[in-house]
């Protein structure tokens, strides 16, 4: 009797957890739909000025702007990580960790290091590195305006000459079946070149006319190019986070259901083997009695 009620009580719980994986898994597929559709809907905007900065990199007028030329002798660089303030995400925080650890640990330079979510800060700390920064107001649903503070003090930095590299370690996002933990200089400035098919690139670049000028153009278009590449990074950086979640919720609900029948067989072989018990013991005592 004691057995069977232990695995009542065990399936009992096992049937509650089950519940609550379901119900995270539930709402990160819909905290996931929403990032991807943000992340989306920047993708073309993002592609785009990255882009005209490829164009106008390539030209005169590029060579003289600070944010587009490497530093001869860089002495200072910052690491930015990007991770979550909760877990149960599967290996999204790790993948990033890893990376991020790899990247201190090669580091040629004094590399400050800056976290984004709470579990970097935690992972560092317990690594014995302290952050010089960290921040935890960046949800699944970053903005535009929040992202933008970040950026504008990193320019100011680098155009100041505090700083002389800005490295960010973030999730892209690819598919859904496919996202991969990547490390990116943001600062000096290289802007992607446009890729054509089969991911090579066009070779074709597009002729302009600057009014006023090529400098000022370029003087409002390289800092908006980061700030934007910089928020596409924490959007691709939050679907990733919620696919993970969700993915690591469904295999633990399924799991839970495994488990759920393997005790139920486990209940219905101790009640099979009570009962005969029992049964043995009232035929016993039939016989007994005649």
């Amino acid at each position: 009797m004691a057995k069977t009620r232990a695995i009542v009580k065990r399936r009992k719980a096992v049937r509650n957890i089950r519940k609550i994986t379901r119900t995270m898994e539930l709402i990160a597929t819909a905290r996931f739909k929403k990032a991807l559709d943000r992340a989306v809907s920047a993708d073309a905007f993002t592609r785009k000025i990255s882009e005209l900065v490829t164009d106008l990199a390539s030209g005169p007028a590029a060579a003289s702007h600070p944010l587009l030329q490497p530093r001869e002798n860089p002495k200072k660089a910052i690491l930015l990580t990007l991770n979550s303030n909760r877990g149960l995400c599967g290996g999204y925080n790790a993948n990033v960790l890893r990376l991020a650890r790899k990247t201190l640990q090669e580091a040629t330079i004094p590399t400050d290091l800056e976290t984004s979510g709470k579990r970097g800060a935690a992972f560092f700390r317990f690594q014995g590195v302290a952050p010089t920064k960290s921040y935890v107001h960046f949800e699944d649903k970053p903005t535009f305006a929040e992202v933008d503070e970040l950026a504008s003090r990193y320019l100011a930095m680098f155009l100041k000459g505090e700083i002389d590299r800005l490295d960010v370690v973030y999730t892209r996002f690819l598919s859904i079946s496919r996202q991969v933990a990547e490390v990116v200089t943001l600062l000096p400035m290289s802007a992607p070149v446009p890729a054509g098919e089969g991911g090579k690139p066009t070779g074709k670049q597009a002729e302009y006319e600057f009014i006023p000028s090529a400098e000022d153009i370029l003087d409002e278009l390289v800092p908006t190019s980061f700030k934007v590449r910089l928020f596409k990074f924490f959007l691709d950086a939050a679907v990733s986070e919620q696919i993970s979640r969700m993915i690591a919720m469904k295999g633990a609900t399924e799991n839970a259901g495994d488990l759920i029948k393997d005790l139920t067989q486990k209940y219905n072989r101790a009640r099979q083997s009570q009962i005969t018990s029992e049964i043995a013991e009232i035929i016993g005592a039939v016989e007994a009695l005649s």
